[in-house]
């Protein structure tokens, strides 16, 4: 009898998916998922919000958490803690100009929007923002896909904004959080290889990969096939060809539409289905 002992997949490491978002993040195309929140009344000062978003930012450690890239390209990037993490790197401060309008919010979050995210950094940024008329603040928010997709990425939001008082949630003070390790290039080659050879799904991987690519384009193709590989294996085909479907540039234009959300429901209830989809129907026909 002949007994295999197979190691578990180290959860930090990216998955297929998440590492093709990386490698497609060049030129203008940004792999960033931006969102902008408005709220009535006036806005909290920079220092509360710090300390609100520290205090529960163990909820969501991969937010404290950046890449770490294996040498030779022997595996996909592994989150690893970031020993410099600096809360106020990731919470920026902005004010807008006389009258605040939304039309001037919508350029901040174009320009917002059009930089590409630090990636020697945790890949997230939130800006609370000034100024803005009628009573009002928004934070802007700018996430990689990598990190969290567009789904999961309301975590962050749930977690600030959840329906308990601050006395239900347990909370911890970022000052007592402490980095692990960086792990070293050797611990990080050895750790990608063994997963390979002992882990199902990689060992499968790798085997694939060896038919389907000559020797000599391994090192130059693996990862941007890898990526490509990915999507097709999770059923995203190219886009259709549309006025939108371009080449684009770094800059980023920022608008929106107001909707009754309770019409949305109303449809959503009466065919089947969620609001998101209705959102995707109304989307598909305008562009069609």
């Amino acid at each position: 009898m002949i007994s295999y002992d197979y190691h578990v997949a180290n959860p930090d490491r990216l998955s297929g998916l998440d590492t093709s978002f990386l490698h497609l993040e060049r030129g203008g195309a940004h792999m960033h998922v931006g969102s902008c929140l408005i709220f009535d009344g006036p806005a909290p000062s920079y220092d509360q919000l710090v300390e609100h978003i520290g205090s529960r930012l163990h909820l969501v450690p991969r937010y404290r958490q950046r890449l770490a890239r294996v040498p030779f390209r022997q595996g996909r990037p592994v989150w690893v803690d970031d020993p410099y993490f600096n809360l106020r790197y990731h919470l920026r401060h902005v004010a807008l100009p006389a009258p605040g309008d939304d039309s001037h919010l919508a350029s901040l979050c174009g320009r917002i929007f059009s930089t590409q995210l630090d990636r020697s950094k945790p890949l997230w940024e939130i800006s609370l923002v000034d100024g803005l008329s009628g009573d009002r603040h928004a934070l802007i928010a700018k996430t990689h896909h990598a990190m969290i997709d567009g789904v999961a990425g309301v975590d962050l939001t749930a977690v600030l904004f959840d329906l308990k008082p601050a006395t239900e949630v347990q909370q911890t003070s970022t000052s007592t959080w402490s980095a692990k390790p960086l792990p070293s290039s050797a611990k990080l080659v050895t750790e990608a290889v063994l997963e390979r050879v002992t882990v199902p799904a990689e060992l499968s991987r790798s085997v694939r990969a060896a038919f389907r690519r000559p020797l000599k384009a391994i090192e130059s193709a693996t990862e941007r096939v890898g990526a490509v590989g990915s999507f097709a294996s999770a059923g995203v085909e190219p886009a259709p060809a549309s006025p939108l479907n371009v080449p684009i540039g770094s800059h980023r234009r920022f608008t929106w539409v107001n909707s009754d959300l309770e019409a949305v429901k109303a449809i959503k209830n009466s065919l089947g289905g969620t609001v998101n989809d209705v959102v995707l129907a109304v989307v598909a026909g305008a562009l069609g």
